[in-house]
């Protein structure tokens, strides 16, 4: 593959995840400052300025380790580890309308552990391609598995 089809390929992998991020940003960035902002949270909850950042680079991330998967092996031969991830990053879409927009913190906490499941998946599949494209799910795993906790926290302080 020439170092020009490598770099169109990775920027549509990027492509695709900051806009699935500017998708759940629709949902979540007017929220903000109203219905959440009225929540009761946890005290281990962070600032909301560290939201921003952490998703940024775990976005970068994914879409780094998809286009690895896909530089290995081309869509054809990797069409289930890019179809499983194209189901997680849906997921994680859905996740923001419905906590956010839907304000349905509940039944977000249920969709995320259909989403954490998805990424657990999706890594596993990914570290069979090659163990880059794993390595750098990990962080997201990590982070969504946080998220379900505070998630869950919210949930119960405002049920």
């Amino acid at each position: 593959m020439s170092p020009t089809a490598q770099a169109i390929g990775l920027a549509g992998f990027l492509a695709v995840c900051f806009g699935a991020a500017a998708l759940g940003g629709i949902a979540t960035g007017p929220e903000i400052d109203g219905w959440y902002r009225t929540l009761e949270k946890p005290s281990w909850q962070p600032p909301p300025w560290v939201f921003g950042p952490v998703w940024s680079v775990l976005y970068l991330l994914m879409a780094v380790a998809a286009w690895l998967v896909w530089r290995r092996s081309g869509f054809r031969d990797a069409a289930v580890p890019l179809s499983l991830f194209a189901v997680q990053l849906i997921l994680n879409v859905a996740w923001s309308w419905i906590f956010f927009r839907l304000e349905m913190p509940g039944w977000a906490w249920l969709e995320l552990v259909v989403l954490w499941l998805a990424i657990v998946v999706t890594t596993w599949a990914f570290f069979r391609r090659t163990s880059a494209a794993g390595g750098l799910m990990l962080p997201y795993l990590a982070w969504v598995t946080f998220a379900g906790a505070l998630n869950f926290a919210i949930w119960r302080l405002n049920a």
